[in-house]
């Protein structure tokens, strides 16, 4: 059974934000809303070194533990979003525990629908994490995000051969958004569980998010992109999150093609659990420390 904290979690959720994505009209409105601030909490720069620079027409921060002069070990990472809204607060948690562990943290700050497009994320995340490994070397780096970050993520790492750049150490995606298209016929039986996603606001931001452009393309739905050549990675996900079918068939098509695919599940828990302050979420975030930690 869920823990009293995600109950209660749970139904605020299905109260006040799983109805915007139930409805196309809603969530269109809800696309052009306002954007919230991307700048890190007061409470993140008195406990870290952040410097913020423009790459590409875009930020990008640099979050560096103030007792460690030039880490040695590295994490991109890309917040999720449904690529609407703006970097959150449980976002800065783990990026703050990251660095805790000795990492540079690279917080790319990529362009929300509709006002952008992944054609311009790629060009931008390409040129920070080349940026990246001119201090820290792809051994030692990790690229990791959550839900419409972790499919960037996936997505991202598929294009670095082809920019002539190495792949990571291991890529960490929470609840990715691998898929686009939400055609599994799996999903409709989890959207009832699920107290927070409805796949019809979800292809409506996607359609935003791809200007037009085919869901399918593997720049926007990377589960049909090479799958061969990624480097291991981790997938974490709750069985109440409506992505779990797409997550589950990444995981299927990775290992079927020889690739390296852990694939943690947690029983009961809801979408981006790793990043919420639930019990549920509490082995998956060890897990991710220690495989920031081993870096």
């Amino acid at each position: 059974m869920p823990s009293l904290m995600t109950r209660l979690l749970s139904l605020a959720l299905r109260v006040f934000r799983k109805p915007t994505l139930e409805s196309a009209e809603d969530t269109r409105e809800w696309l052009r809303e306002p954007k919230d601030d991307p700048d890190p909490p007061l409470w993140l720069t008195q406990r870290h070194w952040i410097t913020l620079r423009e790459v590409s027409g875009f930020s990008s921060y640099t979050v560096l533990p103030r007792e460690v002069e030039e880490p040695g070990k590295a994490v991109l990472y890309l917040h999720g979003g449904t690529y609407v809204t703006e970097i959150a607060a449980w976002h800065w948690v783990l990026i703050s525990r990251m660095a805790d562990a000795g990492c540079r943290v690279e917080v790319p700050i990529y362009g929300l629908a509709p006002e952008h497009t992944y054609r311009e994320a790629f060009p931008f995340l390409t040129e920070v994490y080349r940026g990246l490994l001119e201090d820290v070397s792809a051994e030692r780096t990790l690229i990791a995000g959550d839900s419409a970050g972790g499919g960037l993520a996936l997505a991202l790492a598929q294009t670095l051969t082809g920019a002539g750049l190495p792949e990571p150490a291991r890529l960490v995606l929470i609840s990715p958004w691998a898929d686009m298209t939400m055609s599994n016929p799996d999903i409709a039986e989890v959207e009832e569980r699920d107290p927070w996603l409805s796949p019809v606001g979800m292809v409506e931001a996607a359609r935003s998010w791809a200007g037009g452009d085919d869901l399918s393309l593997p720049r926007l739905s990377p589960v049909y992109g090479e799958l061969a050549t990624l480097p291991p990675m981790d997938l974490y996900i709750g069985t109440r999150d409506l992505l779990l079918p797409d997550t589950r068939r990444l995981h299927a098509l990775v290992t079927e093609v020889g690739g390296e695919s852990h694939l943690y599940e947690e029983q009961g828990a809801f979408h981006i659990h790793p990043l919420v302050p639930v019990p549920e979420g509490s082995d998956a975030r060890d897990r991710i420390m220690r495989t920031v930690e081993e870096l």
